[in-house]
């Protein structure tokens, strides 16, 4: 099969038929074997009466619905899993993104052999105070802590290599770093292209402006995760011993001092009342805890298990 769909979607009955027609106009124009793979994210409009139909009457046409409204992470999550296709298209349901970029985005992964392909709305038509601005902000951010020369990391339109999706695991709200995921499983020719932009048609956005906040925290999760994920213990563990040896060498120092004072009679304050000593016990007691976290950090790493965290109502044509 040449092209995997997957479009997760949320109250979104009104778009889903002429994006559908949109669809198979642009793979059967270019001879494309293809599915699409709709994930109903606890949709509460006709959505999933929707997909049904047309899956009743296209077998190109696959469904999966969660029992509850999860988030697009784990829309993605669950598309991936279970995708066939040589490439792995992903795009929003709201007709924002335009099905015509496919053959291109297929091209540069089959002929140009790019793991990855990220969108890049270098013309937007979303509001300027409450989308563009904080997602410029956003976006400068990503790209000088991730290393990736990315515009447009938030874009739902992209292109994958059919070994990444198989191989990062999307949860939380990682969706907007997959980039960043695959680059560390050490899939590194990822590129970027400019695609088109149009307005939303129908109904209102799914996103406000706590995605931002969302996002920039999701940044610190991932940034360190890139670094220590797999080695906890080399962070923790390394600032845990340096807490815990400062704070012995600290009170180390004031027992020395005591007694020092002791045996050559000279006046001295008690342990307890020395600021140091507390200062000491607090490091020690910091760094022994910190040592902990690493060690139960590597304890998790080593035997964890692949849990899903979303549950899956129906499927369709699976």
């Amino acid at each position: 099969m040449n092209i995997s769909l997957v479009i997760p979607l949320l109250n979104e009955d009104e778009s889903l038929l002429e994006l559908y027609d949109w669809i198979t106009k642009v793979m059967q124009t270019n001879h494309y074997t293809y599915e699409i793979i709709f994930i109903d994210d606890g949709s509460t409009d006709n959505s999933w009466n929707v997909i049904e139909k047309l899956s009743s009457k296209d077998k190109n046409i696959k469904g999966i619905r969660f029992q509850k409204n999860y988030g697009k992470s784990q829309a993605l999550d669950a598309g991936f899993e279970l995708a066939k296709g040589d490439v792995v298209i992903t795009m929003d349901a709201d007709l924002q993104d335009h099905p015509d970029e496919i053959p291109e985005l297929y091209h540069l992964i089959i002929k140009e052999g790019f793991d990855l392909i990220s969108g890049w709305k270098k013309k937007r038509y979303d509001n300027i105070i409450t989308k563009n601005i904080p997602s410029k902000l956003f976006n400068a951010a990503a790209r000088k802590t991730s290393g990736l020369k990315l515009h447009d990391f938030n874009c739902g339109l992209k292109a994958y290599k059919k070994e990444v999706i198989k191989t990062i695991k999307v949860s939380g709200e990682m969706h907007r770093y997959i980039p960043v995921l695959a680059k560390n499983e050490g899939f590194t020719k990822i590129g970027e292209k400019i695609v088109q932009h149009q307005a939303r048609k129908y109904g209102e956005t799914k996103f406000g402006m706590d995605r931002f906040i969302n996002g920039f925290l999701d940044l610190i999760t991932i940034s360190f995760l890139s670094k220590f994920g797999k080695r906890p213990m080399h962070f923790f563990g390394l600032w845990g011993s340096l807490m815990f040896l400062f704070g012995t060498s600290t009170a180390f120092y004031i027992g020395v001092l005591k007694l020092y004072n002791v045996f050559n009679g000279t006046k001295a304050i008690l342990v307890t009342d020395n600021p140091w000593f507390y200062i000491a016990l607090t490091s020690m007691i910091l760094g022994t805890l910190l040592f902990l976290a690493g060690f139960i950090g590597e304890l998790i790493i080593k035997t964890k298990s692949n849990e899903k965290h979303y549950t899956i109502k129906e499927k369709l044509n699976f």
